[in-house]
């Protein structure tokens, strides 16, 4: 009796582990088959679809909210010192080719003030149009200079002085205006020189007065102060190197509040040659307090280049013939 009752247990355990392999084997089966899901799936997508929907509604709500809210307040910066160029003018062939060069120059300079001093009794009409239509800040003033002073057809440029009597005129002007002491600086810029757009930036920052080379000036490849641990100690010049300071006008640049400082720092129309400038300086800074500029004086930012004057013989001999060309043409 004990014995069938093992036997059928036996059998029954037989039977219930063969089915549930069978299972077991039924459902790994099943795994690799593809299934109908699409009624499952349907609520799944909705809710997908749903929260795409809520993620797109609050990026558009982020973009209106960006767009209508005040902008952030930038900080406020410092505006840039004024550079104040006083350029003395006088009337030849060139007058106007040379101020248009120099005039598209300076339009690319911001904060710049030009003071063009004529060397006449009044100002003409060429340059007060040209003035016009330069689209630059400007100061049109006027000064003849003294006949004693002036050179003589034939005579060599280097012979007296030129343009004293407008660069104190432009001073002068820059005194009277009734300017506060603004950071700003004051540089002389023949008309027919050459100019970086560097050499400009290089002496915004002029606190008493700045320094750099010259290129094609004296005779030389370039002139310039010599500097030895961050101070000018003497200069690199053929001619005269004892003089106080043996540089080219285009060379230095000044601070407005030195010059409203000392008011009878000026150019002597009577010094002698090449001491024009230290006629102006010495009254204004000794050679320690020079500011080099131009990587120490290393770089050359402005050429001291000038305009070949023009042969008119042509011109002259068809004027004889009463053929020249007609002067209502602005050359």
């Amino acid at each position: 009796m004990a014995t069938r009752m093992k036997l059928k247990l036996k059998t029954v355990f037989v039977l219930y582990f063969m089915v549930s392999l069978m299972g077991l084997i039924y459902a790994l089966m099943q795994l690799g088959q593809r299934c109908d899901c699409t009624e499952h799936d349907m609520p799944k997508d909705r809710t997908i679809s749903r929260l795409r929907g809520e993620v797109h509604r609050l990026q558009e709500q982020m973009k209106k909210a960006e767009m209508t809210k005040s902008p952030q307040k930038q900080p406020v910066k410092a505006p840039q010192p004024t550079i104040f160029v006083i350029t003395p003018t006088y009337a030849r062939f060139v007058q106007k080719a040379e101020l248009t060069r120099l005039s598209q120059t300076f339009m690319h300079v911001p904060q710049l003030h030009w003071i063009l001093v004529e060397d006449s009794p009044h100002k003409t009409p060429l340059v007060t149009d040209f003035l016009a239509k330069s689209g630059l800040t400007y100061t049109h003033l006027h000064i003849a200079t003294p006949k004693d002073r002036k050179l003589q057809e034939g005579d060599p440029s280097w012979l007296k002085p030129r343009g004293a009597e407008q660069r104190n005129e432009g001073l002068q002007w820059l005194r009277d205006d009734g300017r506060d002491q603004q950071a700003a600086v004051v540089y002389f810029a023949d008309d027919d020189n050459t100019y970086s757009l560097q050499l400009f930036e290089e002496m915004r920052g002029t606190q008493r007065v700045s320094v750099w080379p010259v290129g094609l000036v004296g005779g030389m490849r370039y002139e310039r102060p010599v500097v030895e641990g961050g101070k000018v100690v003497r200069f690199h010049t053929g001619w005269r190197p004892s003089r106080p300071f043996p540089m080219d006008m285009a060379g230095f640049a000044v601070s407005l509040k030195l010059v409203l400082a000392n008011q009878d720092a000026c150019f002597d129309g009577n010094a002698p040659m090449g001491f024009l400038e230290s006629s102006f300086l010495q009254g204004l800074v000794t050679m320690d307090e020079l500011e080099p500029k131009a990587d120490n004086c290393t770089k050359v930012l402005v050429w001291h280049t000038r305009t070949e004057k023009p042969k008119m013989k042509r011109e002259e001999a068809l004027q004889a013939q009463g053929l020249g060309s007609d002067t209502a043409v602005e050359v």
